[in-house]
């Protein structure tokens, strides 16, 4: 008897696509990601690595398990608070409830009492000047670069931008600050070494071409030693003497001072010291969505929101709506995890180690994004065998360690404690499985 080619035995695409639970997928999938993930598993039975019989199974668990977006969400368990690459501050939960209710339609410009447009980001502005009253007026735009590079093209396009060579920061991902300001038309004045600057040295370079001086925080960088720098206030006297504008770039977002980071500067005190236009990040310290904050004089701010560049920058209704639940709401993750109890961390930390196993040793954070760079956060953390941290990172849920000394290091500073219970059973699987490993090794 001739004998039948599976290949034949095989179900045919429209009957995959016509599966109820394919079907379902297509509410939530498009077209077009549906029909390739059935061509992926009709190929592998075409090419003999899935047999006809498991190719609907094969199907049904590549659907239940596909998402619309790539992206995973991770446990932190580095100890670094603004961890840049897991998305920098992650949100509170009054701002994911905003930005939720703004993914719809929403009154971002429009006064819904007389039908009228209203000024956009009304509520995040309002929220900003009730947290950071030194401030007359503020504007949001969607990141701290385009604050900068918004500032420098508003107040000194084809003029000259004065600031410390000590200043000139790299800011991450090889964006320097020199380049963002001279892609404005500014032209950059440099004054000072990189350890010393006067105020002689500002004073010295200021002249008709001046558009404003720059005061930039170094943040992700320190130099101690034989070194000095020119405090706002002196900046301020100097600038206001001669009628130009001094913008003060922080970074970090603190908008009022931290007794916990005595030595990172914060928008009131930068205002209050004389500064016309202070910048900020909203997803760094303060604990909210990635944006740029700009707060300072209402003359000067109002000219930055009237100039052209300010629609390209500005922020959208999600980023409006999570800025402003995180200043006006509860304090937000970023400001738990700086403040956490060091007892209750190592509380939390003991009964993962005795329940699996395993030494605890003392660890430090960091605040992570620039901030308060080489600041030691106490803490406590998990050692574990290096070789599950890539485990750890693939498994479910994904888990990110600080892998350091030899070492697999789990730090429960940035870990909800809700959420303690799925470390534990992230890394018994990550154990288990390197033990298999091993043992297959040995066999």
């Amino acid at each position: 008897m001739d004998q039948v080619d599976p290949r034949r035995l095989i179900p045919r695409t429209n009957d995959l696509l016509a599966l109820p639970a394919v079907r379902e997928a297509r509410t939530r999938l498009n077209e077009r990601v549906v029909r390739e993930l059935v061509r992926k598993v009709l190929e592998q039975a075409r090419r003999g690595d899935l047999p006809p019989g498991k190719v609907e199974p094969a199907l049904l668990a590549a659907v239940a398990s596909q998402k619309a977006t790539t992206l995973r969400p991770v446990l932190n368990a580095t100890g670094v608070i603004v961890h840049t690459n897991l998305g920098r501050a992650p949100l509170s939960a009054a701002a994911v409830e905003a930005l939720v209710a703004a993914s719809g339609y929403v009154d971002v410009e429009l006064d819904l009492a007389d039908g009228s447009r209203s000024h956009r980001g009304a509520g995040a502005r309002a929220a900003l000047l009730a947290a950071c009253p030194a401030a007359e007026d503020a504007l949001v735009v969607n990141n701290g670069a385009a604050a900068l590079v918004l500032a420098t093209t508003a107040l000194a396009a084809g003029r000259e931008v004065v600031v410390s060579r000590g200043e000139l920061v790299e800011i991450g991902a090889g964006f320097r600050l020199t380049d963002l300001m001279e892609s404005t038309g500014a032209v950059l004045h440099e004054v000072g070494t990189t350890n010393r600057t006067h105020l002689h040295d500002y004073a010295g370079a200021l002249g008709p071409d001046t558009g404003c001086i720059l005061k930039v925080h170094p943040s992700n960088f320190r130099v101690d030693g034989f070194t000095s720098s020119v405090p706002i206030d002196d900046l301020s006297r100097l600038t206001a003497a001669h009628g130009i504008p001094l913008v003060a770039d922080l970074g970090s977002g603190l908008l009022a001072p931290d007794p916990y980071l005595p030595d990172e500067p914060d928008v009131a005190s930068a205002l209050a010291s004389g500064a016309d236009v202070v910048i900020a990040s909203g997803d760094k310290l303060l604990g909210g969505p990635q944006a740029g904050l700009l707060l300072g004089r209402k003359e000067i701010i109002s000219r930055l929101a009237r100039h052209p560049l300010a629609r390209a920058v500005r922020a959208d209704k999600l980023a409006l709506a999570a800025l402003e639940a995180t200043v006006a709401g509860g304090p937000p993750p970023v400001v738990e995890a700086l403040h956490a109890d060091v007892e209750q961390l190592r509380r939390r930390t003991d009964r993962l180690a005795e329940a699996l196993g395993v030494p605890v040793e003392a660890h430090d954070g960091r605040v992570g994004g620039g901030g308060a760079p080489g600041f030691p956060l106490p803490g406590w953390a998990l050692r574990l065998p290096e070789g599950i941290a890539g485990r750890l990172r693939t498994g479910d849920p994904a888990v990110l360690p600080r892998v350091h000394d030899g070492a697999c290091l789990i730090d429960l500073r940035c870990v909800p404690p809700a959420d303690d219970d799925r470390i534990l059973d992230a890394v018994r699987q990550a154990l288990a499985t390197l033990d298999a490993a091993d043992a297959g090794r040995a066999g």
